[in-house]
């Protein structure tokens, strides 16, 4: 979401030159190459568009762990994308955080984790090392496999002296396997600049299965020294960090940063996390391989595979989202027994260009081209096929931007984001249309981005109230991004009024809380009153409940 007065393109020729616009021009050489021109040379691009070697090309020395003086583990660990006999646990050694090489230099490091029944690591069930590779950051993944389904597991890594704090995770329950409840929240949109991560410290205490964050896991903005709205006395954050994000470090620093803060490390090791980006972990509104400023294509497909490769590096994925230069795979499907089908979406990867220079507008011919997509025509055939193949009871959608309609004044012809599926109604209206030709009978949207909270009665068609609901969509508002809020923003009569189907609207930081059984969903909107000072209390603004087989939302 365009943060206020960073709406619409900006022409390329108003930008001023940054400082690493010689460096991205470089790598941007031999992404228009790899990108464009050939596919043999993916290998070399990658190497140089990200200032890594070619896959596979480990020729870093060893470091003695003996040799590691301060914490390695100062970014904490995580775990995610549970499945029914594993899951992916990660850390990141970093004991200088907020230098270019973590502290550690291009040395690799040999790890070992460990992964138990209990807290105190009494009943150890797995062990295993990996190496910490100074080509990825010294991050470090293992798929732990050979688990029982639906258990929880506790873990943790060691190297050298150094023992990591430990996280406790959880498997999915056996595929074919009548679940009776399942609890999940959802977060996003957490400006490291605009607040406190108030919200994380009370969900790490939430008794959720699984936590799925819908993107803007950070932002490129610059960060000043007393860290914007936090507004610090206690210390002096680098002066690295006081600019846009661009290059590989950049990204990887700015990781350091975010996860430098405990109440995300609490909420990561309290939880196993299913994550997708939208638009900050790379750049502002950005489409496919169009930026907000009308850059050269190359030029920010190199700032794009920097970006997609420190994410990779900083988030509990695995092996198959390992970026190859500017592209990842990054949709992915996870179940949970029966009860419940996870299709993870990415809208900013594959999108056509926003009409209208992204800025609102009524919907026109330019934004309802049949040809524009938000998801790309693979990720849409795999969504709609999976929507065909799918047994569950509840078909979950965790994406990033408002799926439903949004007009933005009480005009006849309203205007819409252009930035939205709003944006993009024919694209929309696939989906909606592939629901309902697959029988999806409990179709349940999860959405990020806007900075609020909204929940949404999905409809067969918008412009007509009357018309049938064939989904719900649940909206968690924001962790930091947007500063304190409000319950009722500015806006709060207009929206409510252009928009039937808008069931509720909370402007106020926090996340969302859903359990699902066999009978129903119930989803609780839990906010914070302010995040630019700590410790405000959590509580439940609302809450809501759709019937299995009946959509639409009732208060509770």
């Amino acid at each position: 979401m365009a943060l206020p007065g960073r709406t619409g393109r900006r022409p390329a020729s108003a930008l001023a030159p940054t400082a690493h616009d010689a460096e991205l021009r470089t790598a941007a050489r031999h992404v228009s190459r790899r990108r464009f021109l050939t596919v043999t040379a993916a290998a070399a691009a990658l190497a140089f568009s990200s200032n890594l070697p070619a896959r596979g090309a480990f020729a870093a020395p060893r470091l003695r762990a003996a040799r590691i003086t301060k914490d390695p583990f100062t970014l904490g660990v995580a775990s995610g994308d549970p499945l029914p006999d594993s899951v992916l646990i990660w850390t990141r050694l970093a004991p200088a955080p907020f230098t270019p090489d973590g502290g550690l230099g291009q040395q690799q490091v040999e790890v070992a984790w460990e992964v138990a029944l209990d807290e105190s690591f009494a009943l150890v069930v797995r062990t295993g090392t990996a190496l910490a590779h100074p080509e990825y950051a010294h991050s470090v993944r293992a798929d732990v496999r050979g688990l029982a389904p639906a258990t929880t597991y506790h873990y943790r890594f060691r190297t050298g002296a150094w023992i990591s704090p430990a996280g406790r995770t959880r498997t999915a329950p056996a595929a074919g396997h009548d679940v009776t409840r399942l609890r999940l929240a959802a977060v996003a949109c957490q400006a490291y600049h605009d607040g406190y991560y108030t919200a994380h410290r009370h969900l790490a205490r939430e008794d959720v299965d699984v936590v799925f964050h819908l993107g803007d896991y950070l932002y490129e903005y610059a960060v000043n020294s007393t860290g914007g709205a936090r507004n610090y006395t206690d210390r002096v954050l680098p002066s690295v960090l006081n600019r846009e994000t661009t290059t590989l470090a950049d990204y990887r620093m700015r990781y350091a940063l975010y996860k430098s803060d405990p109440d995300l490390r609490a909420a990561h090791a309290a939880h196993p996390f299913v994550v997708t980006w939208d638009d900050h972990e790379t750049e502002n509104n950005y489409a496919a391989e169009h930026d907000e400023n009308g850059s050269d294509p190359a030029l920010f497909l190199a700032r794009r595979a920097a970006a997609y490769r420190a994410y990779w590096e900083n988030q509990p994925l695995r092996a198959g989202q390992l970026p190859d230069g500017p592209d990842a795979r990054l949709y992915r499907r996870l179940h949970w027994g029966t009860l419940a089908q996870f299709d993870v979406l990415d809208t900013r990867q594959y999108r056509s260009d926003q009409a209208y220079d992204d800025n609102p507008h009524v919907p026109g011919p330019e934004s309802d081209d049949p040809a524009r997509t938000l998801t790309g025509n693979t990720q849409e055939r795999w969504l709609l096929d999976g929507w065909a193949s799918s047994t569950a009871l509840w078909n979950v959608m965790p994406q990033q931007v408002c799926f439903s309609q949004r007009r933005l004044d009480l005009n006849a012809e309203a205007k819409l984001s252009m930035d939205a599926w709003d944006g993009y109604r024919a694209s929309r209206g696939r989906l909606v249309a592939g629901a309902k030709q697959a029988g999806v009978d409990n179709w349940l949207v999860l959405t990020g981005d806007v900075h609020v909270a909204y929940a949404f009665d999905v409809k067969d068609d918008f412009d007509d109230p009357a018309s049938a609901t064939v989904g719900t969509e649940l909206t968690c508002t924001s962790v930091a991004s947007g500063r304190d809020g409000a319950e009722r923003p500015a806006n709060w009569d207009t929206y409510m009024g252009a928009n039937p189907h808008l069931r509720f609207y909370d402007g106020r930081r926090g996340y969302l809380r859903v359990e699902l059984n066999r009978e129903n969903a119930r989803a609780d909107f839990r906010t914070v009153s302010a995040v630019t000072t700590p410790g405000a209390a959590v509580s439940t603004a609302a809450s809501f409940v759709t019937e299995a087989g009946a959509p639409g939302l009732t208060p509770v």
